[in-house]
């Protein structure tokens, strides 16, 4: 016979995974802030900021993503210096993103 399924455990390690994902998004994002120097503007500068984002047409996102990828990109070269001295690209040829 099978053994029956023990839901509450099972909702409860669902809950708690939830819980830390969440926690490592917002540290996440507290670092992004942080590394593109963001965290040294006023609060409702960056919150204006932000909502303007969010409300942008798709083509100005989309200059802000290849931005983006540049930053990411270049912030590779620059923490990981090869050996070599040589130029450091991603394997794809595509843009990197964050870990």
């Amino acid at each position: 016979m099978k053994k029956p399924r023990d839901l509450d455990a099972e909702l409860q390690a669902l809950q708690q995974r939830a819980k830390a994902l969440k926690g490592k998004r917002v540290t996440q994002f507290g670092e992004l802030v942080i590394a593109t120097g963001a965290d040294k503007l006023d609060m409702e500068v960056l919150a204006g900021a932000l909502l303007a984002a969010g409300k942008a047409d798709a083509s100005a996102r989309d200059g802000w993503r290849r931005a983006g990828a540049a930053f990411f990109q270049g912030q590779a070269r620059s923490s990981a210096k090869p050996a070599n001295g040589g130029d450091r690209r991603a394997a794809d040829g595509g843009g990197a993103t964050p870990g």
